[in-house]
């Protein structure tokens, strides 16, 4: 509970002159009647009266207390908070190739890369989330969902050598671009990351940035790998790691800046586990979902039970006083 007009209260201060008075006047005595002597009644037992003598004055000082009360307006509040978020729907665009098992990020640009992405995807509380891989051909790891806990599963099931290799961007892109065709959500987001040149694929990487920038889609793209040359592991038949062998890093920045600028993303460079996670924390910044907070607060007004009870009060008291302790006039 609590008062609209809380100042009022400071009025039950003058309860305490008025108590001070009553009792300095029951000291003092009140009407009295001259006798010869009081020596046949001084030890005679007191009445009932006598005992309910000081109920009135009681009664009264409860009445002014709660009608003090009910002129401050008692309310009950009652707090509304109603929250509209507006989510953004993103598909994170993976590449799975071969070389992002080089190892210039430690263990290797693909587990550093689900690393982030996991980080990434547990900051996005609202948003629709998907996942799409890559390589030779692309599919969809996990569709648009809110569920991170399914998107963080789906990310840790990511592996490299599943699907046939090679690197289509514009294949990656598309299939991005499908799951969020039908998407209602104001703002759709590819971020798309890859270490290598578009050499397969039926789709050209501009080709699919012109139909995500006729959809409304913005795409940005993510280079990972050091500059110069990194080392990239050899596997034998079987899949095993047999050599580690220094190679030139070629990543096609020219054909990712050109997709980021066409659909109004922005294309970042990532040479190690910090940059990238930079990257990753500069479109979260960039990409904010609208979440907008209307606070309502409902008052109600309590003043008329203390009123009553007042009344009430002042009714006994009339009826104690006047009624059943008769005084002499």
């Amino acid at each position: 509970m609590e008062f609209a007009q809380p100042k009022i209260l400071w009025f039950l201060l003058l309860l305490i002159p008025l108590v001070a008075y009553y009792i300095y006047r029951s000291l003092q005595g009140g009407a009295a009647i001259t006798v010869s002597t009081t020596d046949s009644v001084k030890d005679a037992p007191k009445s009932w009266r006598y005992l309910l003598r000081h109920i009135p004055f009681a009664l009264r000082c409860i009445a002014l207390t709660l009608i003090v009360v009910a002129i401050a307006r008692p309310q009950s509040a009652e707090h509304y908070t109603n929250t509209t978020t507006e989510g953004i729907d993103i598909v994170l665009a993976v590449d799975v190739s071969a070389s992002m098992l080089a190892k210039d990020f430690t263990p290797d640009r693909l587990s550093v890369a689900k690393d982030v992405a996991a980080d990434f995807i547990s900051d996005r509380t609202g948003d629709r989330l998907g996942i799409v891989v890559f390589a030779g051909e692309s599919f969809t790891q996990s569709p648009l969902t809110t569920d991170q806990t399914s998107l963080l599963t789906m990310l840790g099931r990511i592996r490299s050598g599943v699907i046939e290799d090679g690197t289509a961007i514009g294949n990656g892109l598309a299939t991005s671009i499908n799951r969020l065709r039908e998407s209602d959500a104001k703002s759709k987001v590819v971020i798309l990351l890859t270490d290598g040149v578009n050499n397969r694929g039926e789709i050209s990487p501009l080709t699919a940035a012109q139909i995500a920038k006729d959809l409304g889609i913005k795409v940005y793209t993510i280079g990972i790998g050091k500059r110069g040359t990194a080392p990239y592991p050899l596997f034998d038949e079987r899949g095993r790691e047999v050599d580690v062998v220094e190679m030139k890093v070629e990543i096609d920045e020219k054909i990712l800046r050109e997709i980021a600028s066409l659909t109004g993303g922005e294309y970042f460079r990532a040479t190690n586990k910090q940059t990238l996670q930079a990257v990753y924390d500069q479109i979260n910044t960039l990409e904010k979902s609208t979440v907008e907070v209307e606070n309502r607060t409902l008052f109600h007004e309590l003043f008329l039970p203390f009123v009553l009870w007042a009344l009430a009060a002042l009714l006994l008291e009339f009826i104690i006083e006047k009624i059943v302790l008769k005084r002499i006039p």
